[in-house]
């Protein structure tokens, strides 16, 4: 019998170990890897990763429902935030979808989750395009042709949650039986989404001129950890804005310095990827201090270095944290 595996996680999971999984016959996508808490049903590849270390998350509680307001939504839900992974596996194609989310519910009733909301034919048709669709353009399609849910057939859902006291974890489960036109079309599909609730990491925003401006006096430049974009984009989120009026009010009052703006990433991805990810965002910001704050473009160069520069280890989330920044390097003058 074919079972996804748990491994021990501090003290919330019990240690269950199944049959060890079989090599896929396609390899994994770049970077990725499977979840410490819940890993892969046997004989599947990951073709498509992605790893938020804090965002929201919607949780369907109920079947897809349509509003005229607001388009496709759960009829019921959960409104989560904190560290999200989502990994996109594609599995043998001799099996089911029911068979793989059978499997996921009972490893996850073992090791002590609650199922909150499981469906099939009920979930409503439109049940896959309301879970992945907000994923589909980002990474989900990556590796192989087409989409991931081309026309899924036999679509299948659960959602799942276990606390501790000191964190809660809530699992959702899409599998289906993709029978759309791309080369691995006809494997079962499952995304795994796994949001784990923690405080979002303040003391890395706060930030205003004036200590900007020690710090670039003290040592040349300074990380700056408030300038937030949107998953693999270099679109600057609205609440980054307190902290670039704060750079921009320092170049305001310094008219003489000039810098450059300067985009750092983990080392999740591939290298080309982030090298060029690190750049547009670092352009992004300087385009932004012209645009919003009437800084001379002249006095900013942006530049992107990706993963080359870490200040901490790239293998926990926090370390990753800390090395996605924007540094400002002060410029020798012209």
């Amino acid at each position: 019998m074919f079972k996804p595996r748990f491994l021990l996680m501090s003290s919330m999971m019990a240690l269950l170990l199944f049959a060890p999984v079989a090599l896929a016959q396609h390899p994994d996508s770049d970077g990725s890897e499977d979840h410490p808490m819940v890993t892969r049903y046997e004989g599947s590849f990951i073709d498509g990763y992605e790893i938020n270390e804090f965002d929201e998350f919607i949780l369907p509680l109920g079947p897809a429902v349509w509003d005229n307001d607001k388009g496709l939504v759960p009829k019921d839900l959960a409104a989560l935030e904190g560290q999200i992974t989502r990994i996109l596996y594609r599995s043998p194609d001799e099996r089911s979808s029911l068979e793989i989310l059978r499997n996921y519910q009972s490893a996850l009733e073992t090791a002590g989750f609650e199922t909150l909301y499981t469906c099939g034919s009920d979930c409503g048709k439109n049940f896959a395009v309301l879970l992945y669709g907000p994923m589909e353009k980002r990474i989900m399609n990556t590796r192989t042709s087409g989409s991931a849910f081309d026309l899924p057939q036999d679509v299948r859902y659960l959602a799942a949650k276990m606390s501790d006291g000191s964190r809660t974890v809530h699992v959702s489960l899409l599998t289906a039986y993709d029978n759309g036109f791309g080369k691995l079309s006809k494997r079962p599909v499952t995304l795994l989404e796994i949001i784990e609730s923690k405080a979002m990491d303040t003391g890395m925003v706060t930030v205003d001129a004036e200590a900007i401006g020690k710090e670039i006096d003290a040592t040349g430049h300074m990380a700056i950890y408030g300038v937030l974009f949107d998953t693999d984009s270099a679109k600057i989120k609205l609440k980054s804005a307190p902290v670039l009026a704060e750079i921009a009010k320092l170049l305001q009052s310094r008219p003489s310095l000039n810098i450059l703006v300067v985009g750092h990433t983990d080392n999740q991805g591939a290298f080309d990827y982030n090298m060029n990810l690190s750049s547009q965002r670092a352009n992004s910001v300087a385009r932004y201090l012209t645009e919003k704050h009437n800084i001379d473009q002249g006095r900013m160069r942006g530049a992107g270095v990706g993963l080359l520069a870490p200040v901490a280890t790239n293998d926990t989330p926090d370390g990753r944290a800390k090395n996605r920044r924007v540094e400002l390097v002060k410029q020798s003058p012209r």
